[in-house]
């Protein structure tokens, strides 16, 4: 599989307060984009992949919320986790 624990763990530790911090927006945002990455090259290889393509676009809404969020509550925090994760916002 392709996000096993010990993969999550690294990604909580790296982006989250520690290993265990798997609620923070930051934590989840950044394995939401570790998995959007994951199903962006599956679709490239397998374009007629609907259920896929709609799993993706609904992950997609929900990092969006998360940062919307986290912009709205703390925008030092969200200007450091865009500016980590390189995306384009």
């Amino acid at each position: 599989m392709y996000l096993d624990s010990a993969k999550k763990e690294e990604i909580f530790s790296q982006y989250g307060k520690d290993a265990k911090d798997t609620g923070s927006a930051e934590s989840q945002i950044a394995l939401f984009t570790y998995r959007i990455k994951h199903l962006t090259e599956h679709l490239k290889n397998n374009h007629k992949d609907h259920v896929t393509a709609r799993s993706l676009t609904m992950m997609v809404g929900r990092r969006r919320k998360l940062l919307k969020y986290l912009y709205n509550t703390d925008i030092n925090r969200y200007r450091a986790i865009i500016k980590a994760l390189g995306l384009r916002k």
